[in-house]
Order: C-alpha cells, then sequence, then structure tokens
C-alpha cells in the first residue's frame, strides 16, 4: 500500500498516481498534481505521514579483465553520485566496475545491497571468487551467474551499464525486455560501445528508454528526470 503523503489517500496502483517526487532518496506518489505542488513548497512537513520507498539504482558492468584508469574513474563517479542522492544501489556482488562503483558510493554513505550466485559467502568467496566487503546486504540465491542477473535487474527502479562483456549484455537484454529505464555510461568501453545497434536490430517496443551520458552525474539526473516524468507510469513489463 502507498499513501499520498500530503492527502494520505491511498494509492492503489503506482502507474494511475498523479505524480510522483523523489526526495530525500525516497519515492512519494501524488493523487492530484496539487497534492504534488503542496509537497514541493515544505516537503519535510509532509514525508513522516507516508515514509517513502528508497529508490534503487542497480549497476551492471565488467566484473573482469583489466580497468582502465577512466572506467575505474567513471565507476567511481557514479558511485558517489548515486550516495549523494540518497538512493539504494544494487550490484551483483562481484569485483571489477561493479565493486569500483560500490567503493565509490560507499565513499559517500548509503546502503548497498549485493545479489550474489552462490547459496552461501563460502560459495561466493571461493567458487566465484567475488568480494564480501562494501557490501552492507549480501543477498545468497544459489541461482548462479545467469539466474542471479534476472533478480538484480527486477529489483532495481532504474539500470546502468558500465563497461561489460557477455553477462552485461545479458543484463543490459533483461532489462530492455522488461521495459526498464537504462542508463548508459558512455566512453565507459565494453558492450556500452554497441547499445545504439543492439536496440536498433531488436526494434521491440518493450517500454524501455536508453538514456546516454559520458557523465555519470549528469547521467543520473536525466534518468531522474524522465522517470518521474514519465517513465513511473509503466516502470516495467510486469505493471500491464
Amino acid at each position: 500500500m502507498t499513501v499520498d503523503p500530503v492527502c494520505k489517500t491511498v494509492i492503489t496502483h503506482h502507474h494511475a498516481a498523479a505524480a510522483i517526487r523523489i526526495y530525500g532518496g525516497h519515492l512519494y506518489y501524488f493523487d492530484s498534481l496539487q497534492c504534488r505542488e503542496t509537497f514541493d513548497q515544505d516537503p519535510d512537513r509532509y514525508t513522516a505521514n507516508a515514509p517513502g520507498r528508497t529508490l534503487t539504482v542497480g549497476v551492471m558492468g565488467s566484473a573482469s579483465g583489466d580497468l582502465s584508469p577512466e572506467q575505474i574513474r567513471l565507476a567511481r563517479e557514479l558511485g558517489r553520485a548515486i550516495g549523494k542522492r540518497k538512493f539504494g544501489l544494487i550490484t551483483g556482488a562481484c569485483p571489477g566496475l561493479p565493486w569500483e562503483t560500490c567503493a565509490g558510493f560507499k565513499e559517500v554513505g548509503g546502503f548497498s545491497v549485493g545479489i550474489s550466485p552462490g547459496l552461501s559467502e563460502e560459495e561466493h568467496l571461493h567458487r566465484y571468487h567475488s568480494p564480501n566487503d562494501l557490501f552492507d546486504m549480501i543477498i545468497f540465491t544459489g541461482s548462479g551467474l545467469m539466474g542471479r542477473e534476472v533478480i538484480n535487474i527486477r529489483s532495481s527502479d532504474f539500470v546502468v551499464i558500465l563497461g561489460g562483456h557477455s553477462g552485461t549484455l545479458g543484463e543490459f537484454s533483461i532489462a530492455y525486455d522488461e521495459g526498464k529505464l537504462i542508463g548508459v555510461v558512455d566512453g565507459s568501453g565494453g558492450i556500452t560501445t554497441i547499445v545504439d545497434e543492439i536496440v536498433k536490430v531488436v526494434s521491440k517496443p518493450t517500454g524501455s528508454n536508453v538514456l546516454k551520458d559520458g557523465n555519470p552525474e549528469r547521467l543520473l539526473e536525466t534518468m531522474v528526470d524522465y522517470y518521474t516524468r514519465k517513465h513511473y507510469q509503466r516502470p516495467s513489463v510486469f505493471m500491464g
């Protein structure tokens, strides 16, 4: 159940809300544009009426291979941008660019969730050779690498692609097929260099929208704007 923080009306279906706001890293849904305008005038007055859910950003990218200084810089910058907005961060609890993003995220502070392919911490560490630091919570799925990808995507409000090989391509494909809002960090290499071609070839109207920018801070800002104006009405294909 979601409640309009101003008039306290129950919002039965998120896509039917008249408007939304993202404030303090949380999502708030409104029954009318007037309620949203009232909220905007003094948000702190109303947030206690209906504590919003933390918006989560899923970051998918290269977990292996040599990382360039520029890729590391972009990943750290992305993590800091997510943390400054007080969003939650979801990754595959893996090394590489997702780990570097977590490092930037924790510089600012925030709640980081890792979705592990392993069924235990032991398997996570020694079978999948993945880190267990920088995460406030690790969810051990036991689903393997491919199964873990689906959980990553479906648990994220936004999906950001950073570099990436075949695994990241799979995550991009799931996100696109399921109508997610996707951000692509230009200049990060990997599959980000062929995203436009992939979308053109696929040519499938899933409701997904792909936004690109070489500046992680600006990319996130653009994604927030697009989500609050339009994408929230159908954030995935499961909204009907």
